[in-house]
């Protein structure tokens, strides 16, 4: 007999947590946690200066984007703490309703100024400032050409977007133009959008020959500066500036994470692209407006760097970045060369046509010799960021050193002979590192 009711039976369907279960880089996690090799989430507790505290010891820190050293400056934090003062912790709100203040406008009027724009909007997050803008400019039947090492924010936006993406092997000038040459029949606008300095190798987009291909053929063009603007440049506006093709870039992005000491992004661009930005960008629109503190932090870092101190602070940077490099190539480890900017780039850190970024990486190669060489200098006391597989190519592992302007002659001194003792020690017991001329 048929029951008058039966319950339904629940469907089989795959549990969507599932994929966190046994991905394929679990193992190699606990095993670099098994052996206490792993180089992220450790825990800074100091300010982020030349030499921390990190997890109870002294490191010298050769792993931040603070680039100008302006996070310990008295006038940015007490940028910060009259925003807060005045304004209070938050602003619970977006700027489109109830989260502008002043110091919002008058941040966008000295970017603009700074960068030379019409016109600039500030983001909450740099990240935020590259999805907000590429997922709104762009849009389906349109064509961006990206570089294959920009941020992976650049990345989200175009897919966000759901624009054509075409990449382009990484600093490839005539893989650039083949893109460009496809993008001709798909039947949309076109944008390129590259890093002016590569996050990861430290390395300069040659601005000038993008430039004359975008125009080449109808395109237009957004350099992402996050990690140029505050180093590259009389003004320190970035690597457009540095190359002089500022007039021919049409949209510039920066953040407020590195060389101006706080947390936020920025577009700066022609006042009808940044108007278009503020009334359509979801990104803009629907997340709360940044906390006054880091606003008021960034316009004070701003404003040192346009003033009679930002100069010296470029050159110091700059400065170091070479002596850190050259140091590092001396000791017999395989470093970036200079990187040739040519005879017309000008500005501070430029030396007989050739340029060092404050990224200096160190190239390793193997995976695990990378989080092992990393451990080697963390108990030397110094602290390197680690990027392996997927963030690289495989085989590809890299020791990523940067520095600051306000790092000295002494501290990169010490530093460099913890690097000689590691490298010792390290290449008696697992083997030789790759060798100058190898990166």
């Amino acid at each position: 007999m048929t029951p008058p009711y039966a319950a339904p039976s629940t469907p089989a369907v795959p549990d969507v947590f599932a994929k966190v279960r046994g991905h394929e880089r679990a193992a190699i996690l606990a095993a670099a946690r098994e052996a206490d090799v792993l180089p992220y989430f450790h825990t800074l507790t100091s300010p982020a200066l030349p030499v921390v505290q990190m997890e109870g010891g002294r490191r010298i820190m050769l792993g931040s984007n603070n680039y100008l050293g302006l996070t310990g400056d008295e006038r940015v934090m007490q940028g910060a703490r009259d925003a807060l003062d005045r304004y209070g912790t938050g602003l619970t709100g977006s700027r489109l309703l109830n989260g502008t203040i002043p110091l919002h406008l008058e941040l966008e009027q000295e970017i603009a100024q700074w960068m030379g724009t019409e016109d600039a909007i500030v983001f909450t997050t740099g990240h935020q400032a590259n999805l907000g803008t590429l997922g709104t400019i762009l849009q389906p039947g349109d064509t961006v050409v990206a570089d294959s090492g920009d941020h992976a924010s650049i990345l989200d936006g175009c897919l966000l977007s759901k624009a054509k993406l075409r990449p382009f092997r990484h600093n490839r000038l005539d893989k650039l133009e083949k893109a460009l040459q496809r993008a001709q029949t798909d039947g949309g606008g076109i944008l390129v959008v590259v890093d002016g300095v590569f996050s990861m190798e430290g390395d300069i987009a040659d601005l000038p020959a993008i430039c004359d291909l975008v125009e080449r053929y109808g395109a237009r063009l957004m350099v992402d500066e996050a990690h140029g603007a505050g180093v590259l440049g009389a003004r320190g506006a970035g690597a457009s500036e540095l190359y002089g093709v500022e007039d021919r870039v049409d949209l510039r992005m920066g953040t407020f994470s590195k060389s101006l000491a706080s947390c936020g992004g920025f577009i700066a661009g022609s006042h009808e692209v940044v108007e278009y930005l503020r009334i359509s960008s979801r990104a803009f629109l629907f997340t709360a407006s940044g906390v006054p503190a880091a606003v008021g932090a960034a316009l004070a870092a701003l404003r040192v760097l346009r003033g009679p101190d930002g100069p010296p602070l470029l050159q110091g940077v700059l400065d170091n970045a070479r002596y850190l490099r050259d140091g590092l190539e001396d000791l017999g480890y395989a470093v970036v060369r200079p990187q040739q900017v040519g005879p017309d780039a000008s500005g501070p850190g430029v030396v007989d046509g050739d340029i060092v970024t404050p990224i200096v990486p160190v190239l390793v190669g193997d995976d695990w010799k990378a989080a092992l060489l990393w451990k080697a200098l963390w108990d030397g006391g110094v602290f390197v960021n680690t990027a392996l597989h997927p963030a690289v190519p495989p085989g590809g592992a890299l020791l990523r050193t940067s520095v600051m302007a306000t790092h000295d002659t002494p501290v990169l001194d010490e530093a460099l002979a913890v690097f000689a003792q590691v490298k010792r020690t390290f290449e008696d017991a697992h083997g030789p590192l790759p060798g100058p001329g190898e990166h």
